[in-house]
């Protein structure tokens, strides 16, 4: 691997790697030339994309709970003795929450949900944040277009309007350093993240093209907010 440390091509981690936004985003980063550092709970999910994208030269994967610090100061460790060097950093980690409303929803789903979109966004910027001022790096965050809606009932819809707040307190916080932000706030996507898959959704690829847009912009340019939306259905004459 110390090979690959003197490589000149970008890297980047991303967080919930394993399948969906993050799994697509990868493939997308590693055909626009990035090393990738992919973290995720279940490693094992992982090596399959790893092979997918040229191996242990090019990818590596790291099991991580987002809700936990040393999980996540591991992760950006592997990333630097790996590759000795991150340049963007995917905060994409996500869980979705139960029916229910605040009047009967589980709150132990609940904790868990906020745990991880918010808590879990805020560690992997603490995290990776060092290596980032080194290279003027970027930050990528996984928000929602929930995120800008009053959704009833959601608690899911409240975590992601504190990812925004996020988005937009780190931008504030790193103004001046060179580091780019960009909150990234999908609709309805078809990933896992539904147990059936859902009438007029944005595919992962979608997202990822999105990610991929903002982080191949030069540095002058700082794309602060992609919202994307499908296209609404069209209706039928008559």
């Amino acid at each position: 691997m110390s090979s690959s440390v003197h490589n000149d091509r970008p890297v980047m981690v991303i967080t919930g790697a394993s399948s969906g936004i993050g799994a697509a985003t990868a493939r997308a980063m590693a055909d626009a030339g990035y090393r990738l550092v992919l973290a995720a709970r279940s490693e094992d999910r992982l090596k399959d994309l790893q092979q997918e994208l040229g191996g242990d030269q090019h990818v590596i994967t790291v099991a991580c709970d987002v809700q936990q610090v040393a999980d996540q100061q591991a992760m950006a460790g592997e990333a630097i003795k790996a590759f000795g060097r991150i340049d963007a950093v995917f905060a994409n980690a996500g869980r979705g929450g139960e029916p229910g409303g605040f009047s009967g929803a589980d709150p132990e789903i609940w904790k868990d949900m906020i745990l991880t979109n918010i808590l879990g966004v805020g560690i992997t910027l603490q995290v990776c944040l060092p290596e980032l001022r080194k290279s003027r790096g970027h930050v990528v965050i996984t928000g929602s277009a929930a995120g800008r809606a009053t959704i009833p009932g959601s608690m899911y819809s409240a975590t992601k309007w504190a990812v925004s707040a996020i988005g937009y307190g780190v931008r504030e916080e790193l103004r001046g350093s060179g580091i780019r932000v960009t909150l990234i706030e999908p609709g309805m996507v078809d990933t896992p993240f539904f147990d059936e898959s859902p009438d007029n959704a944005l595919r992962p690829d979608d997202i990822a093209e999105a990610v991929r847009y903002a982080l191949a912009q030069p540095a002058h340019v700082d794309v602060n907010e992609l919202l994307i939306r499908p296209t609404p259905k069209t209706q039928e004459a008559g």
